[in-house]
């Protein structure tokens, strides 16, 4: 008889599945044991099934939505009911679990995106359904009720977005009253539609952690929230207009240990809130800042003396002159800085690099400049990580980064027509990149071309290097051909792989910007 792990063993094995959702499903089917553990890690955050910038798989979007029905109460099933409002369940039973307890991740946009895509595709799928000729008899009673529902939406629920507010609030009700420990709340403004959303008392929310929200949100949700939850690690903010309510001010103000602050603003400005955020200045060591207007403010950034990492991802703008008074700041415990996007003038990098280049581990840019490509050699001699983009006939910068930054471990490098050659990166990167190297991410501006003498080249010459590193290729896939299109290629990586000299990955080029913190995306 075969025994069975420890339940601590199994759940620590499980827990490292967090983000896999698809293999963590299969887990289910196991046993009861592994079911119980596996949905308590699935339902902690059920909301990051979606793939990215894609819509939530209606199959997938329906299986949630009914599981929460299933798990309303009483009183909250019957108001449905009353308002004609009739979604399936999975059974008829009580759910084997209460599902909305395990969670520590609530998205109110979630919620109200899995409503309104499941009931917008409920006719379709009706229809199909009728035309199959097949259908069981308690099927086609079912799918005659849901149609005739549709069509008969009674007067005081009358609108398709009356009736998603509706489910959405006895869900969110559902959410307040069972959830006993939440981590991570995300309440944005949707523009696409309305939400009317009616936040209860939440005493669940006294540990939350990390806060995503709009700053034009109900000024009851800010002041519920600004009197139980005061130990917010992270707080995110949209701005959709300049004004921002004293019940969001007063949410901010009453935390204890705020680290890591993120304000976007392509609406609006975060101007009015720059007092608030500034009393954190000295806790604060993670600032993230977007936008799309280089007349935002900027100046206030200097105030926060223990900054570690610092995101300046701007879509449009050319000078920003704000920027000019952050160039002869010192941040002493700087280790991050990324400006993807539009970069402030390179003249101002430069001084920002001389200054506190020194003690940078990452840093990235999108400017293609000589000169400040340059300053990376001169001012980050301790960088781990690195992305510049080099233009055509660059690749002597490369070789003297690679020699002053000893440290480096990653980089991230453009190839193409107008950039830097795979065959010159691969020569370079063998022979003169620093013993700690270890990864090399390439993202292909126009089709490859390396051929597969030149990669089973580079493969021999990484062998033969002395530090015997495994090399992790990351391949970052977009519009263009890259070196994996051809298959001989790939028979080459294959064999390297097998023996152990590099390790082949891919990403899209959307999904390492989210990654990376780049691009703002909640």
């Amino acid at each position: 008889m075969a025994r069975q792990l420890p339940a601590e063993c199994l759940n620590e094995i499980l827990e490292y599945l967090e983000d896999d959702k698809l293999t963590l499903h299969s887990c289910l089917l196991v046993n009861r044991l592994w079911c119980k553990i596996s949905v308590r890690i699935m339902w902690r955050d059920i909301w990051n099934f979606k793939r990215f910038y894609q819509q939530r798989p209606l199959r997938v979007a329906t299986s949630i939505l009914s599981t929460l029905i299933a798990c309303l109460s009483n009183e909250s099933k019957e108001l449905l009911n009353r308002n004609e409002i009739f979604i399936l369940t999975p059974t008829s039973k009580s759910p084997l679990f209460n599902y909305a307890a395990f969670c520590k991740v609530l998205s109110i946009n979630e919620i109200n995106r899995i409503i309104k895509n499941v009931l917008r595709n409920m006719p379709a799928e009706i229809n199909s359904l009728n035309d199959k000729n097949n259908l069981v008899a308690n099927e086609v009673i079912k799918i005659r009720i849901v149609k005739n529902v549709l069509r008969n939406i009674p007067a005081d629920i009358n609108s398709s977005n009356d009736k998603n507010n509706l489910i959405a609030n006895e869900v969110i009700k559902m959410f307040t009253s069972q959830i006993s420990s939440l981590k991570k709340l995300t309440y944005y403004h949707n523009r696409f539609y309305h939400l009317n959303i009616s936040f209860p008392y939440f005493p669940g929310a006294r540990d939350l952690s990390e806060l995503c929200c709009a700053s034009n949100l109900p000024t009851n949700f800010f002041y519920q929230l600004s009197q139980i939850c005061h130990n917010l690690q992270s707080i995110f903010i949209e701005f959709h207009n300049n004004d921002v309510s004293n019940e969001l001010k007063e949410l901010i103000s009453s935390q204890n240990n705020l680290k890591t602050l993120a304000l976007s603003a392509f609406d609006g400005s975060w101007a009015n809130i720059i007092p608030t955020i500034t009393k954190h200045s000295h806790t604060i060591t993670k600032l993230q800042l977007y936008g799309d207007n280089e007349e935002l403010p900027l100046s206030f950034v200097r105030l926060f003396s223990n900054l570690q990492e610092f995101i300046f991802s701007f879509y449009d703008g050319t000078g920003f002159e704000d920027f000019k008074m952050l160039q002869y700041v010192h941040f002493s415990k700087l280790q991050v800085l990324k400006i993807p996007y539009q970069c402030p003038r390179p003249q101002y990098i430069m001084k920002f690099l001389e200054n506190n280049g020194k003690n940078l581990k990452k840093y990235y840019t999108d400017e293609n400049d000589n000169a400040l490509s340059l300053s990376v050699a001169k001012f980050c001699p301790n960088l781990k990580s690195l992305f510049v983009i080099f233009s055509n006939g660059e690749i002597d910068i490369l070789k003297k980064i690679f020699i002053s930054c000893q440290y480096l471990e990653s980089i991230k490098i453009w190839c193409g027509e107008k950039f830097l050659t795979e065959k010159e990166v691969l020569e370079t990167v063998a022979s003169h990149s620093p013993n700690n190297f270890c990864e090399l991410r390439i993202y292909n501006s126009s089709n490859s071309n390396i051929s597969s003498e030149d990669l089973e080249s580079f493969f021999i010459n990484w062998k033969n290097r002395a530090s015997k590193k495994l090399l992790s290729l990351v391949i970052i896939e977009d519009y263009y051909a890259n070196l994996l299109t051809d298959y001989e290629n790939m028979d080459i990586i294959e064999k390297y792989e097998n023996l152990g000299i590099v390790k082949l990955t891919t990403i899209g080029y959307e999904k390492e910007k989210i990654d990376d913190d780049l691009d703002y995306y909640y």
